[in-house]
């Protein structure tokens, strides 16, 4: 299956998938897209040999008019699947519902626990005993599509939201490219808002 990821940031999921895809051959990453010049994952991608493109916020007069060339951007590389990897912009519904069922994120919480921002800090705030990640299929609310899997870590007395996103990272990078092909296997589907694996349902919205 042909993948593009979406990115802000360092990047760091990206790699993992990267070295997932071309170890397994399952999926094979396309393009990459930031919605920042800066996003050291377009550099990850680039020395991947992947064909990286960035989209600014700042050129376009409304939200609506980014998502439309953001979706016209990704349809010309006829992606089988959109992974969003730390792309930080809250997508409006005809976007979303433009990918329904094709559009994975990973979110560095427990879902449906601390959606949003500033996930670890409020984990720790809350007094949780343990912490973690969600792999889900994207829906127009935020955060709040069918959940695929998690992955947990301890939260321990002394930590803080570093050293407990240290950790958790650690997990999102197992995680996602282990459910990233999973989907590319024909494994995952997602039917009628009911999350399949190898045709038994995990999970719903």
């Amino acid at each position: 299956m042909k993948a593009v990821v979406l990115i802000s940031g360092s990047g760091s999921n990206l790699q993992a998938l990267i070295e997932s895809s071309q170890q397994q051959r399952h999926f094979e990453i396309i393009a990459v897209i930031s919605d920042r010049s800066d996003a050291y994952g377009l550099i990850r991608a680039e020395k991947g040999g992947i064909t990286t493109a960035n989209l600014l916020p700042s050129s376009f007069a409304s939200r609506t008019d980014y998502d439309l060339r953001l979706q016209q951007l990704i349809d010309s590389f006829a992606p089988d699947m959109v992974l969003l990897a730390g792309f930080m912009r809250i997508l409006s519904d005809d976007f979303v519902h433009h990918y329904s069922g094709r559009m994975l994120n990973i979110h560095p919480s427990l879902l449906p626990k601390f959606r949003g921002l500033h996930t670890h800090q409020r984990a720790i705030d809350a007094g949780e005993k343990e912490a973690g990640c969600t792999v889900h299929f994207v829906t127009p609310e935020l955060d709040a599509g069918p959940i695929v899997a998690q992955a947990r870590v301890a939260i321990f007395p002394d930590d803080d939201a570093e050293t407990l996103a240290s950790r958790v990272l650690h997990e999102e990078h197992r995680l996602y490219p282990t459910v990233s092909n999973w989907y590319a296997q024909g494994r995952l589907k997602l039917e009628g808002g009911i999350v399949m694996l190898d045709g038994n349902p995990i999970s719903k919205a």
